[in-house]
């Protein structure tokens, strides 16, 4: 989930503002009224109703992309300007089921992958290293496009998700057009990590110090399914999904590799595991904080535990080029799939700045 050191600016759900995105107008199968918004449109006092997330992809396509084939899901025209929508941990393509169908149907090309340990992805190698430090999910996510013939393309994440278009954001600005990211910026800087928190803060994070252990490896082994549901409880507490729809999500987490990138990724956030040496590089500028200067909306769920508190004033100075913030009130950390028109609405706006 994110980076911790942001988790250390939190003073409790709800200290994030009272502003929250409106999504009045716009419903499946058009969303064209969503189109008259943009970065000085007024903002409503309450959520949106919570998404159930209900809904399905249709089949699933696979492409060999770098180390890997990669399972996405695909909506939209053919030769519609892309979107690329990432999920987080513990979730996967799902949380945007509702999204996908509201960009397909204003002409976008919108490309949903599982990342690496999720799904149908896979390596192509069984002796590739199981790595899943930052750059590396981000490089992945650069493998797709080009695998796809995907120049540029709109981004949005939560999560994982957002940390990876962040990073693109940062880094390959030529191949980023605009970005919505959930919880702003969630670069990781290890040496940062290595700093306490105050206690009530390092609670929050105890599945870290959990995963930091061979007992905690070997118990999202094992209870992988009732680890998630647990968290998904935890961190979207207005969210009421069902079982249908936590076990279709869950069965994401069935993937060979799902736990070896679980745990390399909490380790080597926290410096106790190691990454590949070829990506030192960009680990070091990653480090430095890049800014982020292509248009962006920054998303806070008001109920996810770990939104900074300050309506996104944590995070604004990195964002350096056309620039939004909006806190979406009773959400709390699946913002795609608890409220998608949300979500939906700031992708279209995005694109507009």
């Amino acid at each position: 989930m994110i980076d911790r050191r942001t988790f250390g600016k939190v003073t409790g759900a709800g200290a994030a503002g009272a502003a929250a995105a409106s999504l009045i107008g716009l419903s499946r199968p058009s969303v064209a009224s969503a189109l008259s918004s943009g970065p000085s449109a007024e903002k409503a006092a309450t959520a949106p109703t919570p998404g159930t997330g209900g809904g399905s992809f249709p089949a699933l396509k696979q492409v060999k992309a770098g180390e890997l084939t990669i399972g996405y899901a695909e909506a939209g025209p053919a030769h519609g300007p892309a979107v690329i929508l990432l999920h987080g941990w513990p979730y996967d393509i799902h949380s945007y089921v509702d999204v996908a169908p509201l960009l397909a149907a204003q002409g976008y090309r919108v490309i949903v992958p599982y990342l690496r340990g999720h799904g149908t992805t896979s390596f192509l190698s069984p002796s590739t290293f199981r790595n899943a430090q930052q750059s590396v999910i981000a490089l992945d996510i650069i493998a797709l496009m080009d695998a796809l013939r995907i120049e540029k393309a709109v981004f949005g994440g939560f999560d994982w998700g957002s940390r990876t278009a962040d990073i693109i954001a940062a880094l390959w600005p030529k191949r980023c057009k605009a970005l919505v990211s959930v919880t702003g910026y969630l670069i990781t800087n290890r040496d940062k990590n290595k700093l306490p928190l105050p206690p009530a803060a390092e609670w929050a994070w105890w599945y870290q110090y959990y995963f930091a252990t061979d007992r905690g490896e070997l118990g999202l082994q094992e209870y992988r399914h009732d680890f998630a549901k647990l968290i998904w409880h935890h961190v979207s507490p207005t969210w009421a999904f069902d079982d249908a729809t936590f076990d279709r999500t869950a069965a994401a987490f069935d993937n060979p590799d799902y736990v070896s990138i679980v745990i390399h990724n909490y380790r080597w956030r926290l410096g106790l595991a190691e990454g590949d040496p070829r990506y030192d590089s960009i680990e070091a500028r990653l480090a430095a904080g890049p800014g982020i200067a292509v248009p962006a909306i920054t998303v806070d769920g008001e109920l996810d535990p770990f939104t900074p508190a300050g309506n996104g004033a944590a995070y604004r100075a990195k964002f350096t080029g056309p620039y939004d913030h909006r806190t979406l009130q009773g959400i709390g950390h699946n913002v795609p799939q608890e409220a998608p028109e949300a979500f939906a609405r700031a992708v279209l706006d995005v694109d507009r700045f």
